[in-house]
C-alpha cells in the first residue's frame, strides 16, 4: 500500500478521483434539494410539457411552425433562428475582421487611422449598448412604410425591415446550392493540381481567382438562370404598409449588424497580433524573390500567422454564438426569447427549460470548437 501511495501516478488518480466524488456530491445536493422543494410546493416537474401544444406565435421563422405547434417545436425555431444569425455573422464578421486587421497595418494613414479608430471604439463600448444603437438609431431610424426607399425597383427597405420578392414557386433553387458544391469541390481539385503543377515546373497558378469564379461564379449564374425562369411575389406600397414579397424583420437586422461590427473589431486585433508574429526576414525573403506584397501576404505571412490566429478566433466565434442571447432585449425570436422567455413564462418549467438551454448551447459550442480544431490540424504547417 505505501509503494502505491508513493507511485505519483496512482496519488494522481486518486486526487482527480475524489475531486470528481466531490464534485459529483455537490450536485447531487442542490439537485436532490431542488426536487424536494418542488415535491413539497406541489411544482410539476418533467419533459412532458414539450409535446403540449405552446399557443406562442412566432413572426420571423426558418421551419414550419404555428400556435397550435408544441414546445419542441418552438424549441426547433429557436434552434434554428440562432443558428442562422450566428453563421450569418461568424462569416461576416470574419471578412470584416480581416478586412480592417489587414488594414490597420497598411501604409496608408488614413486607411490605417480609420482601422484603429473603429477597433478601439467598438472594442469600448458594451455589447449590449451596441445591439440597443443598432436597433433603435439605425434600424428604427429608417423612414416610415409610405416613405420607403426603393431597392431598384424590386423591393422596399424600411423601419420594418428590408422587403424583397419571392419566388411563387422555388424548387428550382436547389441548383444554385448544387452549383456552390460543384464549384467548391473543383476548388479543391484545382488547388491540388495547381499545387503539383508549381512543383513540377515552378509556374504558379491564380488558384484563389480561379476558386473564387468557381464558388461564387456558378452559383451567380444558376441563380440569375432560376430567377429568370420563375414567377415572382414583388413587394408593393398598399395602405400604410408594405405587401407581398418576403420581408427580413428589423430585429434580424440589428442583431446581426451588431454583432458583426463588434465581433469583427476583437477578430481585427487578433489578425493584426498573428501578421506581427511572423519575423521580418521572412517578408524580406519573400520580396528577395520577387513576389509582391499581395503574395507576400497571402503565400507567405497568412499562412504562417494563421497558426496563432486560430485558437482566439475560435474563442471570438464561440463568444458570438453565445452573444446572439442579446437577441432577448430586441425580441428576435432566437432560443432565450422564445424557450426561456416565452414556454418558461407559459409552463413554470423552469429548471427544465434551463438545463436543456443550457445543454443546446453547449452542444452547439462545442461543435464549433471540434470543427475549428480539425481545421487548425489540417492547415497546421509542419515545424521541427
Amino acid at each position: 500500500m505505501t509503494r502505491l501511495l508513493n507511485d505519483g501516478r496512482v496519488r494522481g488518480w486518486l486526487a482527480q478521483g475524489l475531486i470528481a466524488l466531490g464534485v459529483l456530491a455537490v450536485v447531487w445536493f442542490f439537485v436532490a434539494n431542488a426536487a424536494d422543494n418542488l415535491a413539497r410546493g406541489g411544482v410539476a416537474t418533467g419533459f412532458d410539457f414539450l409535446w403540449a401544444r405552446s399557443g406562442v406565435d412566432i413572426g420571423f421563422k426558418l421551419v414550419e411552425y404555428g400556435p397550435d405547434s408544441s414546445y419542441a417545436r418552438l424549441l426547433l425555431v429557436g434552434i434554428a433562428n440562432t443558428l442562422f444569425v450566428s453563421a450569418v455573422g461568424i462569416v461576416l464578421g470574419t471578412v470584416l475582421g480581416f478586412a480592417v486587421g489587414i488594414g490597420r497595418l497598411s501604409h496608408n494613414r488614413l486607411l490605417s487611422g480609420f482601422a484603429t479608430v473603429y477597433v478601439e471604439a467598438v472594442r469600448n463600448v458594451p455589447l449590449l449598448l451596441f445591439v440597443l444603437l443598432w436597433y433603435y438609431l439605425v434600424i428604427r431610424g429608417l423612414p416610415a412604410p409610405r416613405q420607403s426607399i426603393a431597392l431598384f425597383g424590386v423591393g422596399f427597405v424600411n423601419n420594418r425591415g428590408i422587403f424583397l420578392p419571392s419566388p411563387v414557386t422555388g424548387g428550382a433553387f436547389w441548383w444554385v446550392a448544387a452549383m456552390f458544391l460543384a464549384g467548391l469541390a473543383a476548388t479543391v481539385v484545382l488547388r491540388r493540381w495547381a499545387r503539383a503543377r508549381q512543383d513540377l515546373t515552378g509556374r504558379p497558378f491564380p488558384v484563389t481567382e480561379a476558386g473564387l469564379a468557381l464558388t461564387v461564379g456558378l452559383p451567380l449564374a444558376a441563380a440569375v438562370l432560376v430567377a429568370l425562369s420563375l414567377d415572382w411575389d414583388r413587394p408593393v406600397l398598399r395602405g400604410f404598409g408594405v405587401r407581398g414579397g418576403v420581408s427580413v424583420i428589423p430585429e434580424f437586422l440589428a442583431l446581426l449588424a451588431a454583432l458583426t461590427t463588434y465581433t469583427a473589431a476583437f477578430i481585427a486585433e487578433i489578425v493584426r497580433g498573428g501578421i506581427l508574429s511572423v519575423t521580418r526576414g521572412q517578408r524580406e525573403a519573400a520580396a528577395a524573390l520577387g513576389l509582391g506584397r499581395r503574395q507576400i501576404l497571402r503565400l507567405v505571412v497568412l499562412p504562417q500567422a494563421m497558426r496563432v490566429i486560430l485558437p482566439p478566433l475560435t474563442s471570438q466565434y464561440v463568444n458570438l454564438v453565445k452573444n446572439s442571447s442579446y437577441a432577448a432585449v430586441i425580441a428576435y425570436p432566437e432560443i432565450i426569447s422564445v424557450f426561456v422567455g416565452s414556454a418558461l413564462n407559459n409552463t413554470g418549467r423552469a429548471i427544465e427549460i434551463i438545463a436543456i438551454t443550457l445543454a443546446i448551447y453547449l452542444a452547439i459550442n462545442v461543435s464549433v470548437s471540434l470543427l475549428m480544431n480539425w481545421y487548425e490540424a489540417r492547415t497546421r504547417v509542419p515545424g521541427r
